[in-house]
C-alpha cells in the first residue's frame, strides 16, 4: 500500500482546467488499479502555504543559534509550524503527483511556494564536500502539465520540476504533457482526449 500525494496547482477544477481534467482521468484509473493506496489530494489554492519571508528567515536564524521555539514570536511559530507540516507531509509519501498549467513560461507561484517547503537542507537534501546530495531517492514523481503551445518538455517550467526533484534525489520521474491547444484550437478537444488516454495507460504502471 503506497502513500500518494496529489498536488493540484490550479485554481479551477476539471470543468475548466485541462491539466486538472487529465489529472482526474489519471486518478480514476489509478484508484481502480490500486484500491488500497492512501491518497491525499491537495489543491494549493485552497490551503495556506507560508512563503519564505522575513519571519521565517529570522526564525530559522534564531533557532540555529539555540533559541527555543517558544521564544519565537507567535507569527514566527505559526509560520515555522506550517512550513514544517508540508515538509513532514512530503517525507511521509511514496509517490507524488503534480498537475499544473504553464503560466508565462513557468509554474504557478503557489507551486513554487510549496516546492520551497519540501526543499529543505538536512531533510530532503544535504551538503557534502562534493556537492549537494538528494535524500529522498525512493520516491516517485508524476508531473502533468498543460501548455497552450508545444514545447516537448523543453519549457522552463517542466525543466524546473524535473531538476528540483532530481536535486532531491528522485530518480523515477514521469512527465505527461497536454499541449498545443492554443496552437491548434480546432484540435483542442482531440489533444485533451489523447492526453487522457495516455494518463489512463500511465496510471496502470505508476
Amino acid at each position: 500500500m503506497a502513500r500518494v500525494l496529489v498536488v493540484r496547482a490550479h485554481p479551477f477544477d476539471s470543468s475548466v482546467s485541462r491539466s486538472m481534467k487529465v489529472l482526474d482521468a489519471f486518478l480514476e484509473e489509478y484508484k481502480a488499479v490500486n484500491p488500497y493506496d492512501r491518497i491525499k489530494d491537495m489543491n494549493l489554492y485552497e490551503v495556506a502555504i507560508p512563503e519564505i519571508d522575513r519571519d521565517l528567515l529570522t526564525a530559522w536564524k534564531e533557532l540555529s543559534k539555540g533559541v527555543l521555539f517558544d521564544q519565537l514570536t507567535s507569527r514566527q511559530q505559526e509560520k515555522v509550524t506550517l512550513f514544517n507540516h508540508y515538509t513532514d507531509d512530503f517525507l511521509a509519501m511514496d509517490k507524488i503527483i503534480i498537475a499544473n498549467p504553464l503560466w508565462n513560461m513557468h509554474v504557478p507561484g503557489r507551486l513554487k511556494t510549496w516546492i520551497d517547503t519540501i526543499t529543505v537542507a538536512g531533510q530532503t537534501f544535504r551538503y557534502t564536500e562534493s556537492g549537494a546530495v538528494g535524500m529522498v531517492p525512493d520516491k516517485k514523481l508524476l508531473h502533468i502539465q498543460a501548455n497552450g503551445g508545444i514545447f516537448d518538455g523543453r519549457d522552463p517550467a517542466s525543466q524546473y520540476i524535473k531538476s528540483i526533484f532530481r536535486f532531491l534525489g528522485v530518480e523515477e520521474i514521469s512527465q505527461l504533457f497536454v499541449e498545443g491547444m492554443d496552437t491548434y484550437p480546432d484540435r483542442a478537444d482531440e489533444i485533451v482526449a489523447e492526453a487522457i488516454e495516455k494518463a489512463k495507460q500511465l496510471a496502470k504502471t505508476f
